[in-house]
């Protein structure tokens, strides 16, 4: 058991509007100049991750988090610099993977924000930033205090779970100081310290991160505009697709084009056609990035189309699936569901391309070589696991 004895004295003010306060509210200058608090936090071993002080400004959470650890414990967000992108910010010793694998794991997934330098963020991004740059750096204890006050509740939230999710997958123990008991189920804490009531409660048990449901509509691409601009290329609609759109509570927070693509092979000698789901186009909206919603509606997709009630009914396909998102790629190798089938990750020969070039009819010899000028990792859906 950890006892921690807070003892802040202050001096009296003696200026006329501060005693014409006093004479006012009859306030006296033992309340204003002093401030005592005792705490007994069980966090003395290593068993546990994560830990929240939580109640009003003022209460003294500042100041127990100060005292759990020594200062250098203390997250502080200065030291981003000015002139350079935050990818390259963050933990600029490690492989550029786990950094951007960070950001995707504290619901920064929008790719032109890894671009930007931390000054021009927004308050939400800058958030995800400093929780991306505590996973990457991975410190073996961290006080982060003001834990999602700056944000919008929705963002706090989300990024909470997000950040614990991750945090939990490697070593270290986390102290979050917040205001806000909101993204207590969201994060799940290991202990929790209210100052309000001086109650100090261990379990996550106590906490349950709450249901998301998501309801799936089927259209067209009126919704392109809204989730373009989150969309790591700069493209347009899939030609001859149709659009999967998630919502919850009326809002969309989630985009899939869907179209299909012929199959021609061999099998025993015999020539086969076939078709299957070709699926590109998929975002989640910042707010809600860092959920698990990306993944599992993906999943949920693919899964409509190979059971036969997606955009060919009564049609069994299976789904092909582009990205270049190095932390979408690696989501998708861990999920027995799917297999990598392709990897183009450098410049291919383009011997064949020149030679169809030169013997193109006259007028035609400019079209170019086509294909991705970048590096691109393919994944075909074949179900549930049996």
């Amino acid at each position: 058991m950890k006892r921690i004895s807070i003892r802040h004295r202050s001096p009296a003010a003696e200026s006329y509007r501060a005693a014409r306060i006093k004479a006012l509210f009859n306030a006296t200058d033992d309340q204003a100049t002093r401030f005592e608090l005792d705490a007994d936090l069980d966090v003395e071993d290593d068993r546990w991750r994560i830990g929240v002080v939580v109640g009003p400004s003022g209460s003294g959470k500042s100041s127990i988090g100060a005292r759990i650890w020594d200062d250098t414990a203390i997250y502080s967000g200065d030291g981003w610099p000015d002139d350079a992108p935050i990818v390259d910010a963050i933990a600029p010793d490690s492989p550029v993977d786990e950094v951007t694998a960070a950001l995707s794991q504290a619901g920064l997934g929008d790719v032109p924000a890894w671009l930007r330098p931390y000054t021009v963020l927004s308050t939400g991004q800058k958030f995800r930033a400093d929780m991306a740059r505590i996973l990457a750096e991975r410190p073996p204890r961290v006080v982060v205090d003001e834990f999602t006050s700056v944000v919008d509740r929705q963002i706090a939230r989300v990024g909470a779970g997000a950040f614990a999710k991750a945090w939990r997958r490697g070593t270290g123990q986390a102290v979050l100081l917040t205001c806000h008991y909101d993204v207590l189920d969201w994060l799940q804490p290991d202990w929790v310290y209210d100052t309000a009531t001086g109650t100090f409660t261990r379990g996550s048990v106590q906490h349950r991160r709450p249901r998301i449901n998501v309801e799936v509509r089927l259209g067209g691409w009126s919704l392109w505009p809204l989730f373009k601009p989150h969309h790591y290329l700069d493209v347009g609609p899939m030609i001859a697709a149709r659009v999967y759109a998630g919502f919850i509570d009326g809002e969309p927070v989630t985009h899939l084009g869907v179209s299909t693509r012929g199959l021609y092979f061999k099998r025993a000698g015999k020539s086969i056609t076939a078709v299957e789901a070709r699926a590109a186009r998929l975002v989640v909206m910042p707010e809600w990035q860092g959920a698990g919603l990306g993944t599992r509606f993906l999943n949920h997709v693919a899964g409509l189309q190979y059971a036969g009630k997606g955009v060919l009914p009564d049609r069994a396909m299976t789904t092909l699936f582009h990205t270049s998102h190095p932390h979408l790629c690696a989501a998708l190798r861990r999920d027995p569901q799917w297999r990598q089938i392709s990897a183009a990750l450098h410049g291919t020969n383009k011997a064949k391309s020149r030679a169809s070039i030169k013997g193109a009819p006259r007028g035609l010899a400019e079209a170019g070589y086509g294909g991705h000028f970048r590096p691109i990792q393919g994944f075909r859906y074949y179900g549930p696991p049996t």
